[in-house]
């Protein structure tokens, strides 16, 4: 009994104890507008070239681990490295939800 009453403790410790980081949506539509819209559309599915990827619709966590790599240097693009180095770790939450709550391409077959 006294497993079963550590073990809850530990599990409501561990969920609580977390952080929860927040995403703003609204803010990450605004700075979606203000650096990533000529490039990739305001809702992330109209590239400016065929070499453009389609960002709406794409994974949260995809998102951010790649905004993340390409302002840490680690992931090298002419042109979206020097756009992500000067985002802040919520900008890119927050552009990373905005994206992943638009609707992505459909194609039929």
């Amino acid at each position: 009994m006294k497993s079963i009453a550590l073990i809850s403790a530990a599990v409501a410790l561990a969920v609580l104890g977390t952080p929860v980081i927040a995403k703003d949506y609204e803010a990450g539509k605004k700075k979606v507008q203000e650096v990533c819209a000529a490039c990739h559309g305001e809702d992330g599915n109209k590239g400016m070239t065929p070499d453009t990827p389609v960002l709406g619709g794409q994974y949260y966590d995809y998102l951010v681990h790649s905004l993340q790599q390409y302002r840490k240097g680690k992931r090298q693009n002419p042109l979206m490295t020097p756009m992500a180095q000067p985002l802040t770790d919520e900008d890119i939450r927050n552009v990373a939800w905005y994206f992943s709550k638009q609707k992505g391409l459909a194609v039929k077959y």
